[in-house]
């Protein structure tokens, strides 16, 4: 069909630059519709990302003392066994 519409006698010359700008147009459009959506998802996802961000370095700070966990298992574990060892000599 393309090729009947560019060997038409009346505008044969402009023909084939018209239908390659229509072309050239639907393929921008097309191109436009699929990209814009996934820009406005991507800048939705930069937004809910510095949330994310902020609320992980909250828990960074409120999870810091954990690091001395064990500092506190090892002690807690001393006292357990002073404790077993005052219940041996108390004969229990």
């Amino acid at each position: 069909m393309l090729a009947l519409l560019a060997q038409s006698s009346d505008a044969g010359s402009t023909t084939g630059w018209v239908i390659g700008y229509v072309i050239g147009i639907v393929v921008v459009i097309a191109v436009v519709a699929l990209v814009v959506p996934i820009l406005i998802l991507a800048r939705s996802i930069g937004n809910r990302a510095t949330e994310i961000n902020d609320g992980l370095e909250d828990a960074v700070t409120n999870t810091a003392a954990l690091g001395e966990l064990n500092t506190t298992i090892a002690a807690a574990s001393v006292i357990v066994a002073g404790l077993k060892r005052g219940r041996n000599r108390l004969g229990g």
